[in-house]
């Protein structure tokens, strides 16, 4: 149900304000459901293609209908060619999702059906755009490293997971690597009305189109309030480097106040609910790797951090040791994230274009009032 909030303030960063009604993920009392099947539920038994589905048509799909979203997937997933040549215009150490943010918006070029918002549009370029989010990501991280872009063409992947790890990394990856980005894909998928999803509202409520509600959506992810805590989680776990130095290192961010990345949510007060899995992912690939350094390193934060402040970790901490165990490098950790997201922004952009209201709301006055204008020689 709507509720109406007038011009009542109601927490600093619109926390508790309800600004729209959506069917698409719900969070109560600590439980994250996705069109009513719990994260604990979609974990154990979904793929990512059958989440992106189930996000944008509301509820599962059959085989077929899976069959048919994997093919128009895999056969969306190659980039204008003009895409290779804005990347050469990049420096190597250019800003990853800066580049991200800037492909998006040129692909919206390319498209012809950039204005149409019909029902059947809005689907088409939805599975066009989120073929090619993981062929910007592994073509941006090839060129920079001198390397050729893989032609998604020239492979034959089982899944979006695997398309990304061969294309990065020029070969066919390992089933439980692919199973491992999968299920990351999975949980980082969709999470309610958050700062970046937010922000694609408000832009296609205005009827603009969807490549623009995505290049606000990935330019707040990009924020570090938001999007890269993942990326700070894999520094911390570099200036430990050692189990040993474990209690030394949080102990002093304990005595000086400072924030432990990784840990605490706004929506959670009994822990996230989808950082055991990432946790046991970590494991798992720890295992695989016999490197069982950087996940013991989390282990031990973890127990620190929870008996000394009683915060528990959010989706963030162990996705970290997870991509550093896939060799994903490390600025590469949120572009990810928005791969994964980009299901989600998609399936509340298309909400939102199904029923649309101009997503405009007021601000609480606190500035002087009954100014008296003074002429410019008296000032």
């Amino acid at each position: 149900m709507d509720r109406k909030v007038g011009f009542v303030i109601m927490g600093g960063g619109l926390a508790d304000v309800i600004a729209c009604s959506s069917s698409i993920c719900s969070i109560e009392n600590g439980v994250l459901r996705y069109r009513g099947y719990t994260i604990e539920d979609i974990a154990a038994n979904a793929t990512f293609e059958e989440v992106i589905y189930l996000l944008w048509y509301g509820r599962l799909p059959n085989r077929i209908e899976l069959k048919a979203l994997k093919q128009d997937l895999f056969e969306n997933a190659a980039l204008p060619k003009k895409i290779f040549d804005l990347l050469h215009l990049y420096a190597p150490w250019g800003n990853a999702m800066a580049k991200l943010r800037t492909c998006i918006s040129f692909l919206t070029h390319f498209d012809d059906e950039v204005m149409d918002h019909s029902f059947a549009a809005d689907h088409r370029k939805a599975t066009r755009v989120m073929a090619r989010m993981a062929t910007i990501v592994a073509a941006i991280d090839r060129m920079r490293n001198n390397k050729t872009p893989i032609d998604p063409s020239s492979i034959r992947p089982d899944s979006l997971a695997e398309m990304f790890l061969w294309l990065l990394n020029g070969e066919k990856p390992n089933a439980i690597a692919v199973n491992a980005l999968d299920k990351c894909l999975i949980l980082h998928a969709e999470h309610e009305l958050n700062a970046s999803t937010f922000a694609a509202r408000v832009t296609v409520s205005t009827m603009s189109d969807i490549y623009s509600g995505l290049v606000s959506a990935i330019g707040t992810l990009k924020g570090p309030l938001h999007g890269n805590a993942n990326e700070q989680v894999a520094r911390m776990l570099e200036e430990i480097g050692d189990i040993s130095r474990v209690e030394s290192y949080i102990n002093a961010k304990i005595e000086k106040k400072e924030k432990i990345m990784g840990f605490g949510h706004r929506v959670y007060k009994d822990g996230d609910p989808r950082a055991k899995y990432l946790q046991q992912l970590s494991k798992d690939l720890a295992d695989w790797r016999d490197d069982p350094r950087w996940y013991n390193i989390s282990v031990k934060i973890e127990k620190m951090v929870t008996e000394r402040i009683n915060i528990k970790p959010n989706v963030d901490f162990y996705s970290a040791s997870i991509y550093t165990y896939l060799g994903i490098p490390r600025d590469l950790f949120t572009l990810i994230f928005a791969i994964s997201r980009t299901s989600g922004w998609l399936a509340h952009i298309l909400e939102q274009h199904e029923d649309n209201k101009l997503i405009r709301p007021r601000a609480k006055y606190t500035g002087k009032l009954s100014e008296e204008w003074a002429p410019i020689e008296e000032r």
